[in-house]
C-alpha cells in the first residue's frame, strides 16, 4: 500500500468482541496503524502516544484504529490497563495484514523473524491511501501522523 492505492475493505473483531466493518468509515478520513503485540514497550508507547493526541485527531473527525494479531480479549485488557481511547482490531490469522503488505520478514534483535511490520496509513474520505509509513520508529511518530493529517484537512 502506497499513497494513491485503494485501501482494502475489511471486517475484523474489535476489543469488545464486536464486528467492525470498514464500510462504516466511508466518507471519513481515518488513521490505521499496525503493531506487533499488546503490552510490549514499543507498542504500548505508540498506543499511548496516539491516545494522548486522540482529541486533536477527533477535533478533525479523524478516528485512529490500531490492528494487531492479538485477540479481542487481549485488546480489551490492553485498552483498560492503559486507558487507551483508540479502537483496537484483531487479525489473528494476519490475513488482512498480509493483504495490506504489513506482515513479513523483519529484523529483531539481529535475527530475521516473520511478523507485523509496524506501519501506519492515513486513509482519505474516498478510501485511498493519502500517506503511508513503514518500519515505523515509535518516538515522535504519532506527532508526525497528526501533522500530516492536519495538512491534508487544510488542503
Amino acid at each position: 500500500m502506497n499513497a494513491g492505492d485503494v485501501f482494502p475493505e475489511f471486517v475484523l473483531e474489535d476489543e469488545n468482541g464486536e464486528r467492525f466493518d470498514s464500510r462504516s468509515l466511508e466518507g471519513i478520513r481515518h488513521v490505521i496503524y499496525f503493531y506487533s503485540k499488546d503490552g510490549t514497550p514499543g507498542c504500548t508507547k505508540e498506543a499511548l502516544d496516539f491516545t494522548s493526541m486522540y482529541p486533536k485527531f477527533m477535533l478533525r473527525n479523524i478516528p485512529v484504529i490500531g490492528i494487531s494479531k492479538d485477540s479481542a480479549a487481549s485488546h480489551r485488557k490492553f485498552k483498560d490497563k492503559n486507558g487507551l481511547k483508540i479502537k483496537l482490531l484483531s487479525d489473528p490469522e494476519h490475513e488482512f495484514m498480509e493483504r495490506v503488505g504489513v506482515w513479513g520478514s523483519k529484523m529483531m534483535y539481529g535475527k530475521e523473524v516473520h511478523g507485523t511490520i509496524r506501519s501506519t496509513f492515513i486513509i482519505g474520505k474516498d478510501g485511498t491511501v493519502e500517506a503511508a509509513w513503514r518500519g515505523v520508529k515509535v518516538s515522535g511518530h504519532a506527532e508526525k501522523v497528526l501533522e500530516k493529517a492536519v495538512s491534508l484537512v487544510k488542503s
